[in-house]
């Protein structure tokens, strides 16, 4: 028989044992959710599963519609969008109005039914994302039960490519817009001009390697002839990054970094300070300069469709008064042209290297803080600018260069850093005048082999942690070992696959008894840690003979040149030191983030690794790199028979 003190105990334990059960752990999200409140139970979106517009909305049915063709793409369910009373199973969409919750913010509660609400329509994309990204983290797209209250810290949460050096083909930019909004990121900065250094042109700045990358009628023959985005490109790039809550900042980079502007027109280069510097002394040179902002700025249905554009204004010279005098004037005729057209003017922080007595505007002015040498944030601060924190000590990736970053040093981020930490600076969290962070790819070393999957792969770690510490600042929720395992769990964006993972288990990931000439696939390509191999019946193939191709890259039987088995990406081709006969052959080619190797007959033939390229007598050098991420999507027009196609991937 039991006593009343023994049962007490039993059921005590037993109340213990279903609270425990009732608490669901707080879902992996990146970035991490501000706040978690466990429930009991699983919610499973099915095909029957409906998205409900409680009212009739254009932009909350966009969103339904976006967030619906978006859950197929990743799972396959079509979801119905529809308006009125959600049932249980169902995803409720609401705005509702709630002045202590964030502009971005949202909330969600996962129950019987899914109930989405946000005091605007970005609270509710947003919180889509969430759901995406937890639904991708179970086979069965299970959701666990509770409620959510998520919200950003800081208002931008940025990425700038520097285009100008590098071109960075359109389909990148459209799928790092993807990039940015699935993980919240808000703020695109692309820089659309910007010229080699001189060194690694006999110090011949009129043929040293420079660009601008949009198309100009103003200025015929201003754009550059090897990659270049149309004004309609532009602007649809616009329009997606608008579609999916992501601002563009376009930037034309004066009066410094200005070569291609220059070489176009030597009559505005500096003869003192360089022709990579404008003259700001003629008057020439301002009637160049507004004329070519005018060109994306004036009308209706301007170029630079965004709130804010950037004008540059780093790192001119400083040798004399006359000249700071001078740049601070330019930088304020800069600013207030550009608001002259409605538009927030942006500029790179400079007003401390160009200290004088020249007033520049401040008021309603965002100045990207990079080094404080440049510009100290606390005087920037006090004279009423809006900081973007940008610590080129930090945050600025230059790919295989030896100075600054290849790959960020993302658990110093994730551990210590937040957009209050602008170099030695610190100020409280949260601070007005500081709108938030950004990180910068600087394609410094323009023919350095770099390609854009090598951009990719640098900057999407990246990416992942810097999403986390711009939303929720310091009060980061696990130990960064954790998070950096999780983080690889989850996709790039709903179809979007730049690094070319194929499954999410590693091993034999594709396979095909032969492959015949002139197919398409079901793959793109392969990256990160690869293996290919394939049995190979040799045939003297003609030059410029294709394995595969994709988009980014193909691999040649026998390349356009010289005939030999190679490969071709972003304008740079690379061939081993083998050409295809008459012979039946084993062929397995490797691939990673630093080289491509082939082997014939398990024998290592030769590796394209990471080499110097040497200038100067020695004195100068640069890194050169030759990976690859395997095309795998159209075969070629070959004559060699390709059996036991194997594809390994780690």
């Amino acid at each position: 028989m039991i006593n009343k003190k023994s049962l007490l105990t039993i059921l005590l334990f037993a109340c213990m044992i279903t609270t425990a059960v009732a608490q669901n752990s707080k879902p992996f999200v990146v970035p991490e959710l501000k706040e978690w409140k466990g429930d009991q139970g699983t919610f499973t979106i099915k095909e029957q599963t409906r998205i409900v517009c409680q009212e009739e909305n254009s932009e909350l049915t966009r969103i339904a519609h976006l967030f619906a063709l978006d859950y197929q793409t990743m799972f396959g369910k079509r979801l119905e969008v529809s308006h009125g009373k959600a049932m249980n199973g169902d995803i409720l969409f609401r705005i509702c109005k709630d002045r202590k919750m964030p502009h971005e913010g949202y909330s969600i509660t996962i129950g019987k039914q899914i109930i989405i609400t946000a005091p605007e329509a970005i609270g509710i994309y947003w919180a889509t994302r969430s759901l995406l990204q937890m639904s991708e983290q179970d086979d069965k797209q299970s959701l666990p039960c509770g409620q959510i209250k998520d919200y950003p810290d800081y208002a931008v949460r940025g990425f700038m490519l520097d285009c100008g050096r590098k071109f960075i083909p359109l389909e990148f930019l459209q799928d790092y817009v993807r990039i940015m909004s699935y993980y919240k990121m808000n703020t695109f900065q692309i820089h659309l001009n910007d010229n080699a250094f001189p060194r690694f042109y006999n110090w011949d700045l009129m043929k040293t390697y420079s660009a601008f990358r949009l198309e100009s009628e103003t200025y015929p023959g201003l754009t550059a002839q090897d990659g270049s985005y149309s004004k309609q490109e532009f602007i649809d790039l616009q329009k997606l990054a608008e579609a999916h809550f992501v601002d563009i900042i376009p930037e034309i980079d004066v009066p410094a970094h200005s070569l291609a502007f220059t070489q176009y027109k030597p009559e505005i280069g500096s003869k003192e300070y360089g022709m990579d510097h404008l003259d700001l002394f003629n008057p020439e040179t301002y009637r160049f300069v507004d004329g070519l902002f005018k060109e994306y700025l004036e009308g209706d249905e301007p170029v630079f469709r965004g709130k804010r554009v950037h004008v540059g204004t780093d790192e001119y010279s400083n040798k004399d008064k006359e000249v700071v005098e001078k740049f601070r004037y330019f930088t304020d005729h800069c600013i207030r042209y550009v608001e002259s057209f409605g538009k927030q003017a942006c500029i790179w922080g400079a007003l401390t290297h160009a200290k004088g007595d020249t007033p520049v505007k401040s008021e309603n002015v965002v100045m990207n803080a990079w080094y404080n040498g440049y510009a100290d944030p606390k005087e920037m601060i006090e004279q009423g600018y809006q900081l973007i924190s940008i610590p080129d000590g930090l945050l600025y990736i230059v790919p295989a260069a030896r100075y600054y970053y290849d790959y960020l040093n993302t658990q110093k981020l994730y551990e210590n850093w937040t957009p209050v930490h602008i170099g030695k600076a610190v100020f409280e969290e949260k601070h007005p005048s500081v709108l938030g962070g950004m990180f910068a790819v600087w394609n410094d070393h323009a023919g350095n082999g770099i390609s854009t999957k090598d951009i990719h792969n640098r900057v999407f770690p990246a990416m992942q942690t810097l999403a986390v510490k711009m939303w929720t600042g310091k009060n980061t929720g696990m130990p960064y070992s954790k998070f950096n395992n999780l983080r690889k769990c989850l996709s790039e964006a709903p179809g979007v696959n730049q690094s070319g993972r194929i499954g999410k288990t590693p091993g034999l990931v594709y396979r095909q008894a032969s492959i015949n000439p002139n197919r398409t696939y079901p793959h793109r390509e392969v990256g990160n840690t690869y293996q290919v191999s394939f049995d190979l019946d040799g045939r003297p193939e003609n030059r410029g003979t294709e394995l595969f191709r994709s988009p980014s890259a193909v691999f040649y039987l026998s390349d356009p040149i010289s005939g030999l088995i190679g490969y071709a990406r972003d304008g740079y081709l690379n061939t081993f030191h083998y050409s295809v006969k008459n012979e039946k052959i084993q062929v397995k080619v490797e691939g990673d983030s630093i080289s491509t190797r082939l082997y014939i007959n398990n024998k290592l033939i030769e590796t394209k690794d990471i080499t110097r390229k040497y200038f100067n007598a020695g004195k100068d050098s640069i890194n050169y790199v030759r990976t690859l991420v395997f095309p795998l999507e159209k075969s070629g027009d070959f004559k060699s028979s390709i059996t036991n196609f194997k594809v390994y991937q780690k």
